[in-house]
């Protein structure tokens, strides 16, 4: 069986500065990627974890690079 995905990209944000600009990091990572042909998204998931004093945002990226 070939793998799923051959890399992961994380994006993580714990600031409030930070979750305010990750979308368009996230974006901006993306676009300069889909610009190798040989570049396929396979995956995104976001998740938020959060406890009394801090919140956190992460994007986990799953992509392969075909040969």
């Amino acid at each position: 069986m070939p793998n799923a995905f051959d890399g992961v990209k994380i994006f993580s944000a714990t600031t409030i500065a930070q979750r305010q600009t990750i979308d368009e990091d996230v974006t901006h990572w993306l676009k300069q990627k889909r610009r190798n042909p040989k570049f396929q998204l396979v995956d995104i998931v976001v998740r938020q974890s959060s406890d009394e004093a801090f919140h956190c945002l992460t994007y986990s990226i799953f992509f392969k690079e075909t040969a």
